[in-house]
């Protein structure tokens, strides 16, 4: 994984000097891009607010974060300052982002390009702590996972899908254990989700759920 997703924390305000660096490189190769083709390649929008100036509107779980552009410098839609790893996630998903539809298939982090060498350390940050958050409490997961605004689907003992990035979905799936078995609970990403992020992109989206529904 690159700095990005080794530096990710949900509770860090600071980003590693690496990572800094990083949101340079990633807003000099963004501000060469057409912004109008790259909010449609990523299911954006784009503002136009004047001659070489505007703002890339990205829903992120559910709340538009906008982009200044050409600064690429990030703000929620009530003001509130992005943080460094928002910014940065948002900008990978601008530049990587190619159009790609969704194929409505779900599949593992394992079977996402290059995420097999990365699967044991993703499981164990993301469905086990599911796991261990709420156990044999089936219900409690479920209202969890309804307060995080996760819409049910038919899979499992329960599971909900999440939309992320416009073009990212993910889905929560669980399995109630029992005397004999343990709970067990995985994230799926849809087939395509390599052309919107990169792998450890995708590891930091699943942590970000992970948080959300534990601390729902």
């Amino acid at each position: 994984m690159n700095d990005f997703g080794k530096n990710w924390s949900p509770t860090r305000s600071e980003p590693s000097a690496k990572l800094a660096g990083r949101l340079d490189e990633l807003r000099s190769t963004l501000r060469f891009q057409d912004p109008c083709l790259v909010a449609a390649r990523s299911g954006s929008s784009y503002l136009m607010l004047g001659p070489d100036r505007g703002e890339l509107h990205i829903p992120l779980w559910g709340n538009v974060c906008i982009l200044s552009f050409p600064e690429l410098t990030g703000y929620g839609n009530h003001d509130e300052h992005l943080s460094d790893f928002q910014q940065a996630l948002l900008l990978y998903y601008l530049i990587t982002g190619d159009g790609t539809p969704l194929t409505g298939i779900w599949v593992s982090f394992a079977n996402l390009p290059d995420g097999r060498m990365y699967n044991a350390a993703f499981q164990g940050y993301s469905g086990d702590e599911i796991v261990k958050a709420f156990g044999f409490e089936l219900d409690a997961f479920r209202s969890a996972c309804l307060k995080a605004d996760g819409k049910h689907i038919e899979l499992g003992s329960a599971s909900f899908i999440f939309q992320a990035l416009p073009r990212v979905p993910l889905m929560v799936t669980y399995w109630l254990g029992d005397e004999d078995f343990p709970s067990s609970s995985k994230i799926l990403f849809d087939e395509s989700a390599c052309h919107y992020l990169p792998i450890d992109a995708c590891a930091v989206l699943g942590s970000m759920l992970v948080r959300k529904i534990t601390h729902s």
